[in-house]
């Protein structure tokens, strides 16, 4: 489906209005300004202490409510000696707790690390250890996922795990319990914490990068209240009264920065559901009463796939945002559903200045800000392109390229932990001897006008399921299975579905076993990591530089007709084989990956 890029004065004023919008928090957003997510829960228990702050299943809080469980969660973290700029790590599906806990952290101008709930062994270990927190808080609903690992982690015992009830309080725990802590606390303000600097991390949200584990991505004070005055006031429009649903986990940026950034902004109230349910959905968002939502292109894609129901177009919503939306199934979706407005955004969670659709044109993240290019580069590879003098060029309306966005004045760029991985994201030299962009590894379509919208991943990085998926990390679970003696993981097309599925290529021993393979997939890896195709072979073939080959193998895909090396496809729990007839299915649609 392609659109003409409008440049009428209505998309350009949708623009102005929604920049003029983001301005309206400027008091927040200057230079030196002493404000952090707690203090806004503060400065919202003290403006509307009696309106709806926070939704979820049955339960209801207001904003006054939210405060003082805050106060008390902070008194509970500081008697388990945690101070200002010491890290807790969190790992928590998505409850009130997880706000409580990141809330109360903040007040106490100490560090959330957000680990992602599905990851578990090795990656979880990693995930804790480069965080190096003081403590870890934990759900009871992943406590067993953190027991198995408590013995390996780096600098931490088991006395520094703690571990917060969901459901059942009596029921038995491998940690401490932090509701244990929570007990005979008051609901005051904690002592003697001086006011927030704008540069004080927040939290840190893991992301995949082209190679190895998550890294974790600096989120300080500043980078997480503009994201929230983007979208809570820009986007969203946010005020009291009005109710966003969330249902993304609470570990990721969108959540972070659409959801409870868009509350505590502007006041709107946040519901919560615990994970996405496309059967559930419509059903939650007239429960919650909710205006507005939070989305990624495959739960978009999800819902659209069930069968029609009453009342899914019987609700309050005006304004929905998120990213991923892909054009053959916007305009079905909006009309389907009764959307009156969709408002796509384009951002990296370690990322500058983001790309905001305010005028809701279809198959568009937005247009392009100064500052922001699409660069000249190798399509296949990403690698940049440069001319004569050895600087890069920007592609012309039509042209697909690599966006970068400059590091200047406003459009920072906060990097991770790892502070070598910060550096690999920095192209210097880019115009000009010594400007700076932050390489956002992304490949975008430039249209007439500056509309731009997105085209591909760069490198060893895929999304499936809404996840980033690190093809280096899978491959090196993969090659603890017994008969793998290498494996090359890349992401391949599949008609219908958002993103890429996940392949291997394998090439093995004699002693390798499909069915013993299959189930070091299932204990090893989360759902959104498995390999659905398997490539079987005897040798691997190799770049130039002894690097794996990926460009031939993505292109050649899961084709029987066009690769002769046994193929395999992942039904259910275990690899059946992959011939023409199943080929032709899952290319019309009749076989769907599960």
């Amino acid at each position: 489906m392609t659109h003409p890029a409008p440049l009428s004065f209505a998309a350009r004023l949708a623009d102005i209005r929604g920049l003029a919008r983001i301005a309206g928090c400027a008091a927040v957003l200057r230079p030196g300004a002493t404000w952090n997510p707690a203090r806004l829960v503060a400065r919202n228990a003290n403006r509307w202490p009696d309106r709806l702050a926070l939704a979820f299943e049955d339960r209801r809080y207001t904003w006054s409510e939210v405060d003082r469980i805050a106060n008390r969660y902070a008194q509970a973290f500081r008697k388990l000696g945690v101070e200002q700029g010491d890290v807790v790590s969190l790992m928590m599906d998505n409850r009130p707790e997880f706000l409580f806990a990141t809330t109360a952290l903040s007040r106490l101008r100490a560090i959330s690390a957000l680990i992602n709930t599905n990851i578990t062994g090795p990656g979880l270990i990693h995930a804790i250890d480069i965080g190096k927190p003081k403590r870890v808080l934990v759900g009871s609903e992943h406590a067993a996922s953190v027991d198995e690992i408590a013995a390996q982690l780096k600098e931490l015992g088991r006395d520094d795990v703690y571990c917060q009830h969901d459901g059942d309080p009596g029921a038995s725990l491998p940690f401490a319990s932090f509701n244990a802590a929570l007990e005979d606390v008051v609901d005051a303000p904690p002592s003697g914490v001086g006011p927030p600097e704008q540069t004080e991390n927040f939290c840190y949200i893991y992301t995949s990068g082209t190679t190895g584990l998550p890294k974790a991505a600096l989120i300080p004070n500043q980078r997480i209240l503009t994201a929230a005055a983007m979208f809570g006031r820009g986007i969203f429009e946010g005020r009291p009264g009005e109710v966003v649903y969330c249902p993304l986990p609470l570990y990721h940026s969108s959540a972070q920065f659409a959801g409870w950034g868009t509350a505590i902004i502007s006041g709107t109230a946040l519901a919560l559901r615990r994970k996405f349910s496309a059967t559930r959905f419509w059903h939650d968002v007239r429960e919650f009463g909710a205006t507005r939502f939070v989305y990624i292109g495959e739960l978009c894609r999800y819902l659209l796939n069930q069968p029609v129901a009453p009342g899914e177009a019987d609700h309050r919503v005006e304004i929905i945002s998120g990213n991923g939306l892909r054009p053959d199934i916007w305009e079905t979706f909006q009309q389907r559903f009764a959307i009156p407005t969709i408002r796509e955004f384009y951002g990296a969670t370690e990322g500058a200045t983001p790309i905001v659709n305010f005028a809701g044109v279809p198959g568009r993240v937005g247009r392009l800000l100064p500052g922001q290019t699409i660069l000249r580069c190798d399509l296949e590879t990403g690698e940049l392109e440069r001319n004569a003098e050895g600087f890069c060029d920007a592609v012309e309306a039509g042209g697909t390229g690599l966006l970068a966005i400059a590091i200047k004045g406003i459009s920072r760029f906060d990097g991770y932990v790892d502070r070598e991985a910060s550096k690999k994201k920095v192209i210097e030299n880019v115009f000009e001897p010594g400007d700076r962009y932050f390489d956002s590894g992304d490949l975008l379509d430039l249209h007439e006008g500056n509309w731009v919208s997105f085209a591909d991943r760069i490198g060893d990085t895929f999304r499936w399921k809404g996840e980033n998926v690190s093809t280096n990390e899978v491959a090196e679970a993969l090659n603890l299975a017994q008969g793998v003696l290498e494996a090359n993981v890349y992401g391949v097309e599949v008609p219908g579905a958002d993103g890429r599925a996940g392949m291997a290529s394998l090439n093995v021993s004699e002693d390798f076993e499909l069915a013993a393979f299959a189930r070091h997939v299932g204990d090893s890896l989360p759902g959104y990591q498995r390999p659905y195709f398997l490539r079987i072979q005897r040798e691997m073939r190799i770049t130039g530089t002894f690097k794996h080959q990926k460009v031939d193998y993505r292109r050649e895909g899961y084709d029987p007709a066009k690769v002769a090396d046994p193929l395999y496809l992942l039904d259910g729990d275990h690899y059946v084989e992959l011939d023409a007839a199943l080929f032709d299915a899952i290319q019309s649609g009749s076989k769907t990956l599960r």
